[in-house]
């Protein structure tokens, strides 16, 4: 029986794994399919950690995380969990074995995945000039143009961010209208540095081994249209890995939104007792290392406590 099942290996799990057993769990298994580190890992250069610096990718940020994890006693088992229950106090956690295990409580925090445009070099050049996060990767552009894909609030808002940083920004969508609140629309357009490429969609992200040098998009009319950039920011919506959650009814194990999000409060507690969700899972979550590393502790803090009120 284990005190706490963390599912998920990433920024959020691996804070929650540290938390918990150096605040006195002592039988917390992360359950994590291949190696820990989650999407990061496959960042090119990481500038907005607090307290790195220098020239650092998403794998070297990540690397010393597990074995600090480990140091205080937290166990990982390379598997992939199939379904998370519960019946009275007790989850079940089971594995795409079918073995399983059982938990006082449980933290998930699988994440999302960005959903990717589908365009040719996209996934080829991903990392090295195609990028789903402004935040993340705009800094590398400041003074450039790049090009957003995208009609939805994310890819309006983040076309802002970057027009703050980049000398201009093309923003690609196949429609003439936008999926988006109308001010946000209302600032876009009025922004000088924004250029809407409307009634068309990317064919081609092309480059070298240096990374992008260009998009090519195809409007309405079949004309082509080559957009000389650097880097190309896709948004188009993000998939939550949210399927450990669905029940043998169809049904899921807490309340999610429309999105399929996790729905929790500040200290990261979900609709069931004793089930806490941590990272880019959850509702509202600003999809940053940082932030998800911040929810892994509010979690592990609040798992302590319902622990230790539910076996004392």
């Amino acid at each position: 029986m284990l005190d706490c099942a963390i599912i998920g290996g990433g920024p959020a799990g691996l804070t929650a794994g540290l938390y918990t057993t150096r605040g006195g769990l002592e039988n917390v298994t992360m359950f994590e399919k291949g190696m820990p580190g989650g999407q990061i890992t496959q960042s090119s250069e990481i500038e907005n950690y607090p307290g790195v610096t220098g020239d650092i990718t998403g794998m070297d940020l990540m690397m010393p995380w597990p074995a600090q994890c480990q140091k205080f006693g937290l166990i990982h088992d390379m598997a992939e969990v199939r379904r998370l229950s519960k019946e009275g106090d007790i989850f079940t956690i089971t594995k795409s074995d079918d073995t399983t295990i059982q938990a006082h409580s449980a933290i998930i925090c699988t994440g999302s995945s960005p959903r990717r445009a589908g365009f040719k070099g996209e996934d080829e050049f991903f990392g090295r000039g195609v990028s789903t996060c402004a935040t993340c990767d705009g800094f590398f552009y400041k003074g450039k143009e790049v090009a957003v894909v995208g009609g939805g609030d994310t890819a309006l808002e983040e076309a802002l961010y970057l027009a703050k940083i980049c000398s201009k920004v093309y923003l690609i969508h196949r429609r003439d209208t936008f999926r988006a609140a109308p001010n946000t629309v209302k600032r876009v357009k009025e922004n000088e540095k924004i250029e809407l490429v409307l009634n068309s969609v990317p064919q081609e992200v092309y480059g070298d081994a240096s990374g992008v040098n260009g998009i090519k998009v195809k409007n309405n009319e079949g004309d082509i249209q080559d957009i000389g950039v650097p880097g190309v920011f896709t948004f188009v919506g993000n998939d939550v890995n949210n399927q450990t959650l669905i029940q043998e009814d169809g049904t899921f194990l807490c309340d999610v939104n429309e999105q399929g999000q996790v729905i929790v409060d500040l200290s990261m507690k979900t609709s069931l007792p004793g089930l806490f969700a941590a990272g880019d899972m959850r509702i509202e979550a600003p999809k940053q290392v940082v932030s998800a590393a911040g929810d892994g502790a509010v979690a592990a803090l609040s798992v302590i406590s319902y622990v230790d009120e539910l076996l004392n």
